[in-house]
């Protein structure tokens, strides 16, 4: 039986839980995905733990905070005053707003409250500052060329 490496696109299963246990991503609605090893589609340890996998093995893997998003970062959280917002739609905590970082790149910012005066929006990703354990399913390999 073949073994996945570097170079060849693999198709897997997968569900991510945070450190409390709480899934946060799976393949249940979008099916299985394919991914090619060695292109950076998927963090590094789980690369790592896919090659050398064969059809049908599962494995577990553990990321830090740091490996996954990244530490959660406080000056990301920003007040935005209402009138520099578009009355429509209204602001909903939950809600996703397209910003222009300093650079000129762009930034998406969360609804986390909305006052009077201001929303407060966090630029953080929403799993930021958060340890991640992925299940992963090894469902085809397609060998490279």
């Amino acid at each position: 039986m073949s073994t996945a490496k570097n170079g060849d696109t693999v198709t897997i299963d997968y569900t991510v839980s945070r450190s409390d246990g709480q899934e946060v991503g799976n393949t249940n609605e979008s099916g299985p995905q394919d991914i090619t090893l060695g292109t950076g589609e998927i963090f590094p340890a789980v690369e790592q733990a896919l090659a050398g996998m064969e059809i049908g093995d599962r494995q577990t893997v553990s990321i830090d905070s740091d490996k996954a998003f990244g530490p959660r970062r406080e000056e990301m959280v920003i007040d935005i005053p209402r009138e520099n917002l578009p009355p429509e739609p209204a602001p909903q905590p939950g809600m996703a707003l397209q910003a222009q970082q300093q650079d000129g790149s762009p930034l998406t910012l969360y609804v986390v409250e909305v006052g009077e005066q201001t929303v407060k929006a966090d630029g953080n990703h929403p799993l930021a500052g958060e340890d991640l354990t992925f299940g992963v399913t090894l469902r085809d390999i397609k060998q490279a060329a």
